[in-house]
């Protein structure tokens, strides 16, 4: 009997639960901004070769030693200083006359990354950072913002336009209003691009680095669900 009733009750049920089914549109809306930098990431430090693997990690020991001093000296804070790689690898000869390849000397390499908040004097770091007794290893530089959060909410709220304008744009096509939001949920945007050139790799010793900053396009994607009014 109790399967009965709610077999019925389903039946009962259906018909009421397909009329709540509401017709519905879905758009992906997309936001852009654009900001100046206002923080460099680098990653440098120094790489050598010794006849064994001791002697090759003490001289890049003491070539990062002389870029953390001088970083300090240049007002960089620890908390933008962090060792990000260290490696030992032997250096092996050529196979030749049929005789395996063995070990001639070992390579030790010591890398930080750092971030700097002046950009205005990025050029004169790294050329103060680079030399004979320093870092000889240059691995990249990037660009960033140091507060964020102001850029991507002003692409949030241009995706969010951009979302209801081609709503109302598709909407207005298939001759039907666009009605309320049913969902909005944010999916993940790309990562920051770079436009200009992000830097020279010029290092004059009479002058510093040059170094062109361009700018940050920062970009916001969102997806929205909404309900089609006037169908019927």
């Amino acid at each position: 009997m109790r399967l009965f009733l709610m077999a019925i009750v389903l039946a009962v049920a259906a018909p009421a639960m397909a009329q709540d089914v509401r017709p519905t549109i879905s758009v992906i809306g997309e936001g852009r901004v654009e900001a100046a930098p206002d923080m460099a990431t680098i990653s440098l430090g120094a790489r050598h070769e010794a006849g064994t693997a001791a002697a090759a990690l003490r001289a890049s020991s003491e070539a990062v030693t002389a870029v953390l001093a001088r970083l300090t000296g240049a007002g960089i804070e620890e908390r933008d200083v962090q060792t990000s790689g260290l490696d030992i690898s032997p250096r092996w000869s050529q196979r030749y006359d049929n005789r395996p390849p063995g070990i001639t000397g070992f390579v030790a390499s010591n890398t930080v990354t750092v971030r700097v908040r002046d950009l205005d004097g990025l050029g004169a770091l790294l050329d103060v950072l680079v030399g004979e007794d320093g870092a000889n290893n240059l691995g990249g530089i990037g660009f960033g913002l140091q507060e964020p959060r102001a850029a991507q909410d002003a692409a949030r709220r241009a995706a969010v336009a951009d979302a209801r304008a081609r709503a109302e744009l598709y909407a207005e096509e298939a001759g039907v209003s666009v009605g309320p939001v049913i969902s909005i949920g944010e999916t993940v945007p790309p990562a920051p691009v770079m436009r200009g050139v992000m830097m020279e790799a010029a290092m004059a010793s009479d002058m510093p680095v040059p170094v062109a900053r361009g700018e940050l396009e920062i970009t916001a994607q969102v997806r929205m669900v909404f309900a089609i009014e006037g169908d019927e």
